[in-house]
């Protein structure tokens, strides 16, 4: 994906837009790196947040205890997102910097599930809010 496809994913996801089966797991990924790099984290996290609740209502999804938005995973992929910048110094984004950031094993469909059973993780209580890890903490 390329610098200008995300910052058109990004406009259009803010607009609810987005084609439905155009906001894939890479485009979750791709949406929210870009909010980490353009804003502070808690705002980051915040603009995310709602931004997923509302495209899932402007398709006909719902946020609910068992579908939709949810709490835990955003905020444990978004840490990752963070700390994946942080550690290698990203400040800016270019079309390379984008392909090697979704080569990273965090990526990766079910990187959350070395952390935490899927019992815990797919809970309600982590639907609604950030519940830490199960399995290992990983520095969360």
């Amino acid at each position: 994906m390329t610098l200008e496809e995300t910052t058109r994913l990004v406009e259009q996801f803010e607009n609810a837009t987005l084609p439905k089966e155009q906001w894939t797991h890479t485009a979750h990924f791709v949406m929210a790196l870009w909010y980490c790099m353009h804003h502070p984290l808690p705002e980051a996290v915040r603009k995310i947040r709602e931004g997923i609740k509302k495209y899932n209502v402007s398709v006909g999804g719902q946020n609910t205890d068992t579908s939709g938005y949810h709490e835990t995973i955003t905020l444990f992929y978004t840490t990752a997102i963070a700390r994946y910048l942080v550690t290698n110094g990203i400040t800016s984004l270019t079309d390379r910097q984008i392909l090697v950031f979704l080569q990273q094993p965090f990526v990766t469909k079910d990187f959350a599930l070395q952390f935490y059973s899927k019992e815990r993780l797919m809970s309600k209580e982590a639907r609604y809010r950030w519940i830490l890890p199960d399995l290992s903490d990983a520095g969360y």
